[in-house]
């Protein structure tokens, strides 16, 4: 069973969700809060396996309360998925740099937010990798500043601390490549390019995926438009 914790400030929101989650097979409901801190009290309370977070909340924000629940040890196992709208494409990188593991708009259809939530449990934290590349390319590195995209970037001191096929590994992470398609590309198996992965976010001490998306644009391991 996967559990949710529903935190959003509109009433109205939190019922829909609540309903649509309720009637997902393998999925219960954990709680829901009204604000970021709220979220954070609950998520420490219920631990819940995912928090669908909302952005714009008083008291204490969504991307202030996901660094919170990522950064405690405690909640490890706990999942960040951002609920976004297309006017808060801003704060998305922001929110992927304090931890959560993948967003998803708030127009989804029902069926695509079982799903979502079902992915970042097991652990497919880009939802949307080409949108997620997208935005990292448009807020990490403007594709105004031409110079920079035509020079050869100095790699970032903790990429050293990768093996060749770890750095090749994490540049298919960027891409967006799940765990079965980085095996085909390296003739490895699934479970090879999974353990591969783990061993990059501890080396990197990412909490996630989605992190590792970030490192790999902000390092230059992964250029604008090379994906």
């Amino acid at each position: 069973m996967t559990s949710v914790l529903i935190v959003d400030d509109q009433a109205l929101i939190r019922t829909a969700l609540r309903e649509l989650l309720g009637h997902e097979p393998g999925i219960t409901i954990a709680g829901e809060a009204v604000n970021g801190e709220e979220a954070v009290a609950l998520a420490r309370s219920a631990h819940p396996d995912v928090v669908l977070m909302d952005i714009r909340m008083p008291v204490m924000d969504g991307i202030a309360a996901t660094a919170e629940i990522c950064g405690d040890p405690a909640l490890a196992e706990t999942r960040v998925l951002i609920l976004t709208t297309f006017e808060e494409d801003e704060y998305l990188v922001a929110a992927l740099r304090a931890g959560a593991s993948g967003f998803i708009g708030k127009g989804a259809e029902p069926e695509e937010i079982g799903r979502a939530v079902r992915a970042v449990h097991a652990g497919d934290a880009l939802l949307s990798p080409a949108a997620t590349r997208s935005l990292i390319t448009r807020y990490v590195l403007p594709p105004t500043d031409a110079s920079r995209s035509m020079s050869t970037p100095a790699a970032a001191p903790e990429l050293d601390l990768l093996t060749e096929r770890e750095r090749e590994v994490l540049l298919l992470v960027a891409r967006g490549r799940s765990n079965q398609e980085i095996a085909e590309e390296l003739y490895i198996s699934p479970a090879t390019a999974k353990t591969h992965v783990n061993r990059i976010m501890s080396k990197l001490h990412a909490h996630d995926r989605a992190q590792l998306v970030i490192l790999a644009y902000e390092s230059g391991l992964l250029q604008p438009g090379s994906a």
